[in-house]
């Protein structure tokens, strides 16, 4: 379900379309070289800019120098905003749920699993060498800082009494709409935390299942000590547990 007031560019088969899609998969970006890639004069790719921009879907911003720079404007680039984003990411959540419920009619739920678990190792082979040598209480928070530099917008806090730990929040998540059918994608997640933090973690809530948050208790434990541990899941309560951050 497409968020109100988010144009649905994935059903656009346009021009428009076009430079946007280049625009999130290559930018920021110039207009000159837009214009190049898609084969467009500078009056149309400027036009079709003005017209992303007027929707909130495209920003402009001054690119960064790198070197020297001489006298005069500043460069200019184009970059996807989070409108643009979420436009171009719901247009794909049906043909997602989609392609997974044929997989799991033709191959059966463990095919759903074993996808969902491959997904995450991609992450968590790029988290992994972060957390390397990261003292153990300080690793939750340098996992929500690889977590957000992903667009996941996450934040550590101490969990609330009693039980004491840590908690996890991430405040976005890009696949929440598929989660909510295939459940597989979140539970492959709370694996990879587990065996990246060292010490058994447990989502209490998740934005797939309606929660504002997607919120993962840590266990308080000395984590060098103890070595890795499985996840251990149960069912989002709703957030009971769930602390602000």
């Amino acid at each position: 379900m497409r968020a109100p007031g988010v144009p649905d560019l994935g059903a656009e088969t346009g021009t428009r379309a076009r430079v946007a899609r280049l625009i999130l998969e290559q930018g920021p970006i110039t207009a000159s070289s837009l214009g190049e890639r898609l084969g467009l004069t500078p009056a149309a790719i400027r036009r079709h800019l003005d017209n992303l921009m007027g929707e909130g879907l495209v920003e402009a911003r001054d690119a960064r120098p790198i070197g020297r720079r001489g006298r005069g404007r500043p460069a200019r680039v184009f970059a996807i905003t989070e409108a643009g984003r979420d436009a171009f990411v719901h247009g794909y959540d049906d043909l997602a749920s989609s392609a997974l419920r044929f997989l799991a009619e033709r191959a059966g739920p463990g095919a759903v699993t074993e996808f969902a678990r491959r997904q995450v190792a991609e992450l968590e082979a790029r988290y992994r060498p972060l957390l390397e040598g990261v003292p153990p209480q300080a690793r939750v928070r340098k996992l929500a800082e690889a977590l957000t530099n992903d667009g996941y917008a996450a934040a550590a806090a101490e969990a609330p009494a009693p039980g004491g730990g840590q908690q996890l929040c991430q405040h976005h998540c890009p696949v929440g709409h598929v989660a909510a059918e295939f459940p597989e994608l979140c539970e492959a997640e709370v694996e990879a935390f587990a065996r990246l933090l060292g010490t058994p973690v447990r989502r209490l809530a998740t934005i797939a299942h309606g929660d504002g948050v997607c919120t993962t208790h840590v266990t308080p434990r000395d984590i060098e000590a103890g070595g890795t541990a499985q996840a251990r899941q149960t069912p989002a309560d709703g957030g009971r547990d769930q602390q602000d951050v």
